[in-house]
Formats: C-alpha cells, structure tokens, sequence
C-alpha cells in the first residue's frame, strides 16, 4: 500500500494527491492519515513543493466533502431516512443512527462542520447533515476550508519533518498502512454483520 500510494504520486503529482484526497473523502479506501505524510516525504526530498501540495491536497478534500453535502442536500432528509430504512444494512447505518447523527448537528450546528473535518471518519460524513440540515453554502464551504487546511497542513508537515528517517519508516509503515486499510474494510464488513443486531439492541433500549 505504502508504494502503491508514493507511485502514484510520484507519476500524478499534485492531481495524484488531489485526487486520492477526494477519493478518501467520498469513499475512504485509503485514509488521509497515510496520503498526506507520504506526500510530505515527496515534499522534503525535493521532488514536489510543500505549499502547492498542501493546496491540492485541501482541494481534493473539500472537492469530496461538497459532494457529500451536495447529495444530502439534493436528496433531502425524508429520502435518506427512506434509504437507511431500505438499505441500512449495507449503508451500516440504520434510521436511529442517522435520527441521531441530526440531531447531534443540529445541537452543534456550524462548529460541527469546523470540527467534524478534524476527526478521522466523522470528516467523511459530517457533510451529509449539513446538506440535510440545508447549512448556508457559503458557511458551509467556508468551515470545511478551514478545518480542511488545518488538517491537510499538518499531516503533510508531519511527513516533510519525517524525512530523514525515510528509509526507517517506509519499512515498517507499508505493512502498517495495509493494516489499516484492512481495518477499514473489516470495520465495514462487521457493521454489515451486526446491523441487525445493533439495530435491535438500539430499539430495545427507546422502548426501556
């Protein structure tokens, strides 16, 4: 996975980082936790520039967080209720979970959105609501810049600050990253199998 993705970027370049950043942001196959350092290590060893990957790399990301918020705001919220009820199991949401992650938007409003892009998985989704919830767009956009960049910057410093142990780390984070997709992938696969269940046990406990 590790050469898979430093491969790609180095034939892509800043578009490569762009567009794995939008891909991780529309269906996170490969987190954003392993694109952006890989691409900080190009950065530190010459072969890119730092600012102009930390742009394409915000850019790929809010690219894909719009989208999100673009379907749920086209599709509105009584169609996603609809579609979690028809097809939960495989979405691994079910309509509770999504009742409730509305309502912990509509509790928090904007700053869901500016700290929603900081947390791992939540910064996927959190622009679903927002576009349920028909958040102003240009707040919306301007939030999700905010929290975007901040996250991008640091990852990608994180990896440029890293260079000199390049030889050290690509060791041991090519097994690691494949790990974590996997762990990606499995936690899934384990919602998809449990849905039911989780389902049930989140009803039993609305009817106590």
């Amino acid at each position: 996975m590790f050469d898979w993705i430093t491969n790609l970027i180095d034939a892509m370049g800043a578009f490569g980082v762009a567009l794995l950043m939008f891909l991780e942001n529309v269906f996170p196959p490969i987190p954003s936790e392993l694109i952006m350092p890989l691409a900080g290590f190009n950065a530190a060893r010459g072969t890119m520039s730092l600012p102009l990957i930390i742009a394409a790399g915000s850019a790929g990301s809010l690219a894909g967080a719009y989208l999100w918020y673009w379907i749920g705001r086209r599709i509105g919220y009584d169609r996603l209720c609809q579609l979690s009820q028809k097809h939960g199991r495989w979405l691994s949401v079910s309509p509770d979970e999504f009742e409730q992650a509305n309502g912990w938007f509509d509790r928090h409003d904007g700053s869901a959105v500016l700290i929603g892009r900081l947390i791992p998985t939540v910064r996927t989704f959190i622009s679903v609501p927002a576009g349920v919830r028909r958040m102003r767009r240009g707040l919306f956009l301007a939030l999700s810049a905010l929290g975007t960049v901040a996250w991008t910057t640091v990852l990608t410093l994180a990896g440029y600050w890293l260079e000199s142990g390049y030889d050290a780390v690509s060791d041991w984070l090519d097994p690691v990253s494949t790990l974590v997709v996997l762990g990606l992938i499995g936690t899934y696969l384990w919602r998809v199998a449990t849905y039911k269940r989780r389902a049930e046990k989140r009803s039993a406990k609305q009817r106590g």
